[in-house]
Protein backbone atom coordinates (compact mmCIF):
# COMPACT_ATOMS: atom_id res chain seq x y z
CA UNK A 1 0.00 0.00 0.00
CA UNK A 2 1.40 3.30 -0.97
CA UNK A 3 0.53 6.60 1.62
CA UNK A 4 -2.70 7.35 -0.14
CA UNK A 5 -4.24 4.12 -0.13
CA UNK A 6 -3.64 4.14 3.56
CA UNK A 7 -4.54 7.76 4.20
CA UNK A 8 -7.60 6.55 2.32
CA UNK A 9 -8.65 3.57 3.88
CA UNK A 10 -7.44 4.93 7.88
CA UNK A 11 -10.57 7.99 6.30
CA UNK A 12 -12.96 5.79 5.95
CA UNK A 13 -13.34 5.04 9.85
CA UNK A 14 -16.04 6.52 11.84
CA UNK A 15 -15.15 10.59 12.96
CA UNK A 16 -11.47 10.47 11.67
CA UNK A 17 -9.67 13.51 10.05
CA UNK A 18 -6.16 14.94 8.98
CA UNK A 19 -4.23 17.42 10.97
CA UNK A 20 -0.56 18.19 11.01
CA UNK A 21 0.06 19.29 14.59
CA UNK A 22 4.09 18.72 14.42
CA UNK A 23 4.96 20.16 10.73
CA UNK A 24 3.06 19.65 7.37
CA UNK A 25 5.33 16.55 6.36
CA UNK A 26 3.55 14.40 8.76
CA UNK A 27 0.51 13.48 8.07
CA UNK A 28 -1.77 13.13 11.28
CA UNK A 29 -4.84 11.03 11.23
CA UNK A 30 -7.22 11.39 14.21
CA UNK A 31 -10.00 10.82 15.96
CA UNK A 32 -12.84 13.37 16.80
CA UNK A 33 -14.00 12.10 19.84
CA UNK A 34 -15.75 15.35 21.11
CA UNK A 35 -12.98 16.13 24.08
CA UNK A 36 -9.72 15.56 22.28
CA UNK A 37 -7.99 14.07 19.34
CA UNK A 38 -6.28 11.05 19.98
CA UNK A 39 -3.61 10.19 17.28
CA UNK A 40 -3.80 6.88 15.81
CA UNK A 41 -1.73 6.82 12.26
CA UNK A 42 1.06 9.21 11.08
CA UNK A 43 2.60 9.07 7.47
CA UNK A 44 5.48 11.10 7.00
CA UNK A 45 9.27 10.41 5.05
CA UNK A 46 12.35 9.35 6.39
CA UNK A 47 15.75 9.51 4.71
CA UNK A 48 13.35 9.65 1.58
CA UNK A 49 11.16 6.77 2.58
CA UNK A 50 7.90 6.31 3.14
CA UNK A 51 7.02 5.32 6.65
CA UNK A 52 3.78 4.62 9.02
CA UNK A 53 3.21 4.90 12.35
CA UNK A 54 0.33 3.28 13.79
CA UNK A 55 -0.81 3.11 18.06
CA UNK A 56 -0.81 -0.56 19.26
CA UNK A 57 -1.07 -2.24 22.34
CA UNK A 58 2.38 -3.48 24.04
CA UNK A 59 1.85 -7.13 23.08
CA UNK A 60 0.34 -6.82 19.59
CA UNK A 61 3.54 -4.48 18.95
CA UNK A 62 5.89 -7.19 19.87
CA UNK A 63 4.45 -9.42 18.11
CA UNK A 64 4.56 -7.46 14.45
CA UNK A 65 8.08 -6.36 15.07
CA UNK A 66 9.36 -10.06 15.70
CA UNK A 67 7.22 -10.76 12.38
CA UNK A 68 9.00 -8.34 10.18
CA UNK A 69 11.84 -7.68 12.29
CA UNK A 70 13.02 -5.33 9.37
CA UNK A 71 10.32 -3.59 8.23
CA UNK A 72 8.40 -2.82 11.87
CA UNK A 73 10.01 -1.18 14.62
CA UNK A 74 9.21 0.70 18.10
CA UNK A 75 7.92 3.91 17.16
CA UNK A 76 10.83 5.53 16.24
CA UNK A 77 10.18 9.03 16.96
CA UNK A 78 8.61 8.49 20.41
CA UNK A 79 9.86 8.94 23.70
CA UNK A 80 11.09 5.74 25.04
CA UNK A 81 8.01 5.26 27.59
CA UNK A 82 6.06 5.54 24.47
CA UNK A 83 7.56 3.98 22.08
CA UNK A 84 6.01 -0.30 23.07
CA UNK A 85 3.18 1.82 22.10
CA UNK A 86 4.09 2.37 18.19
CA UNK A 87 4.71 0.77 15.22
CA UNK A 88 6.80 2.53 12.19
CA UNK A 89 6.21 0.56 9.44
CA UNK A 90 8.29 0.77 5.99
CA UNK A 91 6.02 1.42 3.48
CA UNK A 92 8.83 -0.44 0.75
CA UNK A 93 5.92 -3.59 -0.04
CA UNK A 94 7.91 -5.98 2.42
CA UNK A 95 5.31 -5.96 4.92
CA UNK A 96 1.91 -7.50 2.84
CA UNK A 97 -1.21 -4.97 2.98
CA UNK A 98 -3.44 -7.30 4.61
CA UNK A 99 -1.13 -7.22 7.41
CA UNK A 100 -0.87 -3.24 6.86
CA UNK A 101 -5.31 -3.26 7.13
CA UNK A 102 -5.48 -5.43 9.96
CA UNK A 103 -2.41 -2.99 11.84
CA UNK A 104 -4.87 0.03 10.85
CA UNK A 105 -8.06 -1.49 12.14
CA UNK A 106 -5.93 -2.29 15.53
CA UNK A 107 -4.27 0.88 16.02
CA UNK A 108 -8.38 2.36 15.45
CA UNK A 109 -9.52 0.53 18.12
CA UNK A 110 -7.16 0.79 20.45
CA UNK A 111 -7.89 4.33 20.65
CA UNK A 112 -11.89 4.11 20.54
CA UNK A 113 -11.08 1.15 23.51
CA UNK A 114 -9.33 3.70 26.07
CA UNK A 115 -12.33 5.83 25.73
CA UNK A 116 -14.90 6.67 27.99
CA UNK A 117 -17.72 4.31 27.42
CA UNK A 118 -20.08 6.85 27.19
CA UNK A 119 -18.13 8.61 24.32
CA UNK A 120 -17.45 4.88 22.72
CA UNK A 121 -21.03 4.39 22.04
CA UNK A 122 -20.73 7.56 20.21
CA UNK A 123 -18.84 5.00 17.69
CA UNK A 124 -21.00 2.08 17.62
Amino acid sequence: MNIIEILNYCLKKNKTYVDHPFHDETICVKVDTGKYTPIFAQLFKLKDEDKLTLKCDMWFGLHYRELYPESIRRGYHCPPVQQPYWNTIDLDGSVPDDEIIMMIDHAYDVIISKLPKYIQKTFQ
